[in-house]
């Protein structure tokens, strides 16, 4: 349906099943030529440049390029809470308070001492510590994303990182006055004040990631980047992380939104469909997946699909990312579910009977999971309490989505004491010789004599 491949999954062979795995190509040469220059621009020339790519990109008339900050202190702006709805804001208060308390529970986990002595008068530990200045990207290409706000700030907040720019771009088609502040989403600015944000840079695309990775005039140099984006978003990213001159940690490479779903003869397919174009919605470069498995009835999944999607406004988005999406027939459940490891979806949607001890235990890799009919996607993007930043293209297999742990960092520690140097002092010697490195080998050497000596 809508040009989805359909395949049966016992038919394909090994690098077939590696082919329908694969994502919609992103060319991330093209994407690296473009993005360079955009970083040398914003290295150089700070504000102006980002000013200039921000009129060029999103088609914001600046007064006075030469004289403008692209950053703000977030108390700069007035309180956006009037401009916001009753219910709207009582809605991010809501979703605030789940995802903190998630989040909180992994600061908690974190702030567990780890203390180990593998041998005697030797004490090892490790401390965790939060890293000093963070930025967070919240996209506001072609929707505004509060929530994003929400995902990214929260742990930022509650590891305790000192300096969070918050970049976004400013309101389409709006004016930068000279002298005066960008206009920037209410809700974006709403939550931001609820998760401690210290500035707002009002910018996106690569040059909101240079300035941030570089710091400018008005914006602060930051040590780690997080947050998704587009592809040239993704490709500044990993270009700065690579830049010795920058300095700069990302949280992972992310590309396009994905969402895989398995689903049975069992599952309600209003509630398949609805997941599955939740996704499909948000660009025309994201895919879904629908694995079917046994004796799950296509026709009706067709009916329903045409039904909900001719009633969705962004039905454009929805249907270009279904030509590129893909149906698998799997016989059984154990088959589906090795196909999405391969996969390895950034949103994994498990829609059978008894999701948690059938189908759970067999997961391997997979950015979050959605499991059973009362669990659309939509609530980990919004309210769950889990975080909606993660990691896609396949990426799931070696990184995990944003979490408090990606705005912190681990310090360990050691002390030995005379006991604990004289029992294993003898075998750094020995590795020391063997590699050749005589005055690794002769710190020991020379405290072993001093102890042995009574001289300490």
């Amino acid at each position: 349906p809508y040009g989805m491949r359909t395949l049966s999954l016992p038919d394909l062979s090994p690098a077939q099943l590696v082919a329908a795995a694969a994502r919609p190509n992103i060319d991330f040469t093209a994407a690296f030529a473009t993005v360079a220059p955009i970083l040398a621009a914003v290295k150089s020339r700070g504000d102006v440049a980002v000013w200039e790519m921000t009129a060029k990109f999103d088609g914001i008339e600046v007064e006075a390029p030469d004289a403008t900050p692209a950053a703000f202190p977030l108390a700069a702006f007035p309180d956006p809470a009037e401009q916001i709805p009753e219910a709207t804001r009582a809605a991010f208060d809501r979703a605030y308070d789940n995802i903190a308390a998630f989040h909180a529970a992994q600061k908690r986990r974190a702030d567990v001492p780890l203390e180990v002595s593998p041998s005697p008068g030797v004490a090892l530990s490790r401390i965790e510590s939060p890293i000093e200045a963070v930025g967070i990207y919240v996209p506001g290409g072609t929707a505004v994303l509060p929530s994003t706000a929400l995902m990214l700030g929260i742990p930022a907040q509650i590891a305790g990182c000192e300096t969070v720019v918050l970049a976004t771009p400013p309101v389409k088609g709006s004016a930068m006055p000279d002298g005066g502040l960008p206009e920037i989403a209410p809700e974006v600015l709403y939550c931001a004040r609820k998760c401690g944000v210290t500035h707002v840079l009002a910018a996106g695309g690569a040059q909101a990631v240079a300035a941030m990775a570089y710091g400018t005039g008005s914006c602060p140099k930051v040590d780690k980047i997080a947050g998704p984006g587009n592809q040239f978003v993704t490709s500044a990213k990993m270009m700065l992380q690579n830049a010795g001159d920058a300095l700069v940690a990302i949280d992972m490479p992310a590309g396009p939104s994905e969402q895989l779903c398995v689903a049975d003869e069992y599952a309600d397919m209003r509630f398949v469909v609805s997941d599955l174009l939740s996704q499909a919605e948000h660009g025309k470069d994201s895919q879904v997946v629908l694995v079917a498995v046994g004796n799950f009835d296509m026709d009706a999944f067709r009916a329903e699909l045409d039904r909900q999607l001719n009633l969705l406004p962004r039905a454009d988005f929805a249907r270009a990312s279904l030509g590129h999406s893909v149906v698998m027939l799997a016989p059984d459940l154990a088959s589906a579910m090795s196909f999405s490891n391969l996969y390895a979806p950034e949103h994994l949607v498990i829609q059978v009977r008894d999701p948690r001890t059938t189908a759970l235990p067999l997961v391997r890799h997979a950015g979050s999971v959605f499991l059973g009919p009362f669990t659309p996607e939509s609530v980990g993007d919004y309210a769950s309490g889990t975080n909606h930043s993660l990691p896609t293209y396949g990426y799931a297999r070696m990184y995990s989505g944003v979490g408090v742990e990606t705005f912190m960092k681990s310090i360990t520690v050691q002390e030995l004491t005379k006991e604990g140097l004289l029992d294993i002092g003898p075998v750094v010697e020995i590795m020391a010789g063997v590699e050749k490195l005589d005055a690794h080998k002769n710190a020991v050497t020379i405290r072993l004599d001093a102890i042995r000596n009574g001289e300490v």
